[in-house]
């Protein structure tokens, strides 16, 4: 089935302000949170396990991430995808270096049992749940894209979702349709928790365009690499590029992202 036009992604978003529960790692909460709003969700930074099935429960979406866990957070974690699973609220699982320790390998196991809309990761942390060996270097990627394409579109297919793989291109795949998308900044890389950040927003347009979520996990990560690319022409550093990146989400106008958007169907892999 084709993809409609990205921008369409966007107004739905924009329309529909989604409520995104947000579990994720201390240092990026505030970023994360900015990201959200400069695009046009709405976010939420709960992780107490005494609450977070009610918040859960009336949230559009939900964005776990695994980045500072602790065995609460893991509890918090659990207990929020269980209910968005019982609720057909749908998640996004970011397994942040979980090649690292078996710690975060049994905890994403886990996670995996209530069935994610979208796994949003680098090479390594693909390769990672895949069970193939990968030398990981915590959030840091340190597998070529390339070579994790097949392990991609492997999980894509055993946990029926879809699985979104970032680096200097980005791969989107559920497991029978794969996409590559260009675009985005060299600086990028050089600010820390943007693929944090990324992985919300995926939740965000998938929460606004749940009967499409390989379109709308394509259109998350097109818009990141759109306003990428423009925020890059004009900070002078990282500094300055985080200040120009929520701007540019913020002046993104959905037509723009149609007309500026950097995908090829990939049938062949």
């Amino acid at each position: 089935m084709p993809l409609r036009p990205f921008g369409d992604y966007l107004n739905a978003l924009r329309a529909e302000t989604p409520l995104v529960h947000c579990i994720t790692n201390y240092v990026a909460m505030n970023s994360t949170a900015n990201l959200l709003l400069a695009t046009g969700a709405s976010p939420a930074m709960l992780h107490a396990p005494e609450e977070v099935a009610e918040f859960t429960a009336i949230s559009a979406g939900l964005s776990i991430n695994i980045g500072t866990i602790s065995s609460h957070w893991a509890d918090a974690m659990l207990t929020a995808t269980k209910t968005a699973n019982q609720h057909a609220i749908p998640w996004v699982l970011d397994p942040v270096a979980v090649g690292a320790t078996r710690y975060r390998q049994t905890l994403c196991a886990k996670l995996l049992a209530f069935k994610p809309c979208v796994i949003r990761g680098n090479a390594s942390e693909i390769l990672a749940l895949c069970g193939l060996d990968s030398q990981g270097r915590g959030a840091d990627s340190t597998a070529d894209i390339c070579q994790a394409v097949d392990a991609a579109i492997a999980l894509a297919q055993k946990h029926g979702c879809i699985v979104a793989m970032t680096g200097e291109s980005d791969w989107v795949t559920d497991g029978a349709q794969h996409y590559r998308i260009n675009g985005g900044h060299p600086l990028m890389p050089r600010v820390t928790t943007l693929g944090c950040g990324l992985s919300a927003l995926v939740a965000a347009f998938v929460a606004a365009n749940r009967e499409a979520p390989l379109g709308a996990a394509s259109a998350a990560l097109t818009c990141f690499a759109v306003a990428g690319e423009r925020a890059g022409s004009n900070a002078q550093g990282p500094g300055s590029f985080q200040i120009a990146l929520l701007d540019a989400l913020y002046q993104l106008t959905p037509d723009e992202l149609t007309t500026h958007a950097q995908m090829e169907a990939i049938h062949a892999v």
